[in-house]
């Protein structure tokens, strides 16, 4: 049987519908983005820096391959990622972790005890500390966030051996929404800049 042609006076009804299906398979939520704030968490802002005598050199901070992402994942029982919605980091986390670990050391041993690479011309440091982020995100359920690093301080001359350090430190994240992930983020490094510093009273 032939197929009979759309009456004209119903056109306007089919291409409303045909718009509408378009448009409800073509979109997807609109990307929010997050970012490490640069101030540490309120109790911390009070704080007197500690002056030490010794330079420092921050080397550049080095992440598992998993976390060079801009999304922010949800991990699963059985070790897989899901990615958390449309929620992305807006820096890439290397930058913003070792911008954020910088101003913390600064803001724990003093100003001008501690420097980014590279250094400033006619600079002189004692140690050069490597930071090693092992781990960095949420366990299952996203209760919780996990922050698991080594660092170690070194002789830029090599004339003594370095000395290495590792800890596993956590910070809950109420509800396992992004905002309260991100904000554990951010405290999980201020107590490792304290852990590194030295500052710090327990892990």
């Amino acid at each position: 049987m032939p197929l009979r042609p759309l009456p004209v006076h119903r056109w306007p009804l089919a291409t409303a519908l045909l718009a509408a299906l378009l448009s409800g398979c073509g979109t997807s939520p609109a990307p929010q983005y997050h970012r490490l704030r640069l101030e540490p968490p309120a109790e911390a802002r009070t704080l007197a820096p500690a002056v030490d005598a010794a330079v420092w050199q921050l080397l550049p901070v080095q992440l598992p391959p998993y976390l060079e992402r801009e999304t922010l994942w949800q991990p699963q029982p059985q070790g897989g990622l899901q990615p958390l919605g449309s929620h992305r980091w807006a820096e890439p986390l290397r930058d913003a972790v070792a911008r954020v670990l910088l101003a913390d050391l600064a803001r724990l041993r003093g100003a001008a005890s501690v420097f980014a690479t590279p250094l400033p011309s006619g600079l002189t440091t004692q140690r050069q500390l490597r930071v090693e982020l092992l781990r960095l995100d949420a366990e299952p359920g996203g209760s919780e966030v996990v922050l698991q690093a080594r660092w170690w301080l070194q002789d830029p001359r090599g004339q003594t051996a370095p000395e290495v350090r590792e800890v596993r430190l956590s910070r809950a994240a109420p509800g396992g929404q992004a905002e309260a992930l991100v904000a554990a983020h951010r405290e999980l490094l201020w107590l490792l800049a304290q852990q590194i510093s030295g500052t710090a009273t327990r892990p």
